[in-house]
């Protein structure tokens, strides 16, 4: 080895020059710590300079800092470029834009992105920006890519007494009386598709028919028991609500008044549905807020049908698919909490 360059030193200094090189802090005096030490132990610059890939006039500098300071002479910055803090006139402009719509600005556009909001920084402040100087600046207020939640436009007016209506008709349980929740929904043999587990990297396939008929259900959910009735058609006329009608009559002969929880749906005010209806007072219909379908619990049927059957199937015809769906509506009940994602097909 050459001469050593940097005078030799007490055992005291040499400790302190490790423990900077163990503690390796972001500053970077570990690493001219460790430098000193090579060169303390007769390492030729150049040597050490490829060792911890710096330049040579940066060993002499270390060595410059080292001899001046000491160990504690390294920990000192060795400048770089500060960062740049956005100017807070900046971040509430930023603020306003975002709490408006883009075409309030006459942008062709509906939703704000970072080159727009540069964009508009510059026009009303003067302030050059780069966009991903703005999506840096976003989420460090605040901010993230999120997705929205669809809110009604218009709101029924009466939604806070209808839903008042159908709590106490839930709540009163009246001897004789029995209270369905009741809607109808779409069975086809196109999957719905969804999460599953899957190897990784592998994305598992869903066939799907060549032609794609549907067949439709109309469910009654008693609220109080949880059993389930329903009838089938392949058209979603007044006919499938009649049938279903039928069902309940002859299912709760006993009791003298049932009580229809449903959504607006033509099918359940139409000319038919009403003649019949006139004919079998039994029923009472009571109709749900408009667009709240959360009001009607058979959503949540139909989303454990959904979830069990109908979602990435691989059922090749109608006919399977539908042997399926009777099979959890046999199992279901009373719903819920009767574990029917369990259930077996025999």
């Amino acid at each position: 080895m050459s001469e050593p360059i940097v005078a030799a030193q007490p055992r005291p200094v040499r400790r302190r020059l490790q423990r900077l090189v163990r503690r390796s802090p972001t500053d970077g005096s570990g690493r001219r710590a460790n430098a000193i030490l090579l060169l303390l132990d007769g390492v030729a610059v150049s040597v050490v300079a490829v060792a911890l890939q710096a330049a040579r006039s940066s060993i002499y500098r270390w060595v410059g800092w080292f001899e001046s300071g000491s160990a504690e002479g390294l920990t000192v910055s060795g400048g770089g470029r500060p960062p740049w803090t956005v100017a807070e006139s900046v971040v509430e402009l930023l603020k306003r834009l975002l709490s408006k719509r883009p075409h309030e600005f006459d942008y062709n556009r509906s939703t704000w992105t970072s080159e727009m909001l540069a964009s508009q920084v510059q026009s009303q402040l003067g302030v050059a920006i780069h966009p991903s100087t703005v999506r840096r600046v976003l989420p460090a207020i605040g901010y993230g890519w999120r997705r929205p939640r669809p809110v009604l436009y218009r709101r029924d007016p009466h939604k806070r007494e209808n839903l008042e209506a159908i709590a106490e008709v839930v709540r009163r349980r009246e001897r004789g009386v029995a209270v369905f929740y009741v809607d109808e929904v779409d069975i086809h043999p196109l999957p719905k598709i969804g999460f599953t587990w899957a190897a990784r990297g592998q994305q598992p396939s869903v066939l799907t028919p060549g032609c794609n008929q549907k067949r439709y259900l109309a469910g009654a959910l008693n609220a109080h028991t949880g059993t389930i009735t329903y009838a089938e058609s392949t058209t979603k006329g007044s006919a499938l609500f009649i049938s279903l009608l039928r069902a309940l009559r002859k299912r709760y002969r006993g009791f003298r008044t049932l009580v229809l929880i449903l959504d607006n749906f033509v099918i359940h005010k139409s000319r038919d549905t009403q003649r019949w209806l006139a004919r079998n007072s039994k029923f009472a219909l009571v109709f749900q807020p408009v667009y709240c379908h959360t009001a009607n619990r058979i959503e949540r049927l139909w989303k454990a049908l959904h979830d069990s059957v109908t979602r990435n199937h691989c059922w090749a015809t109608m006919d399977y698919l539908m042997v399926a769906m009777r099979r959890f509506l046999e199992v279901a009940a009373p719903f819920p909490g009767n574990q029917h994602a369990l259930a077996r097909l025999a």
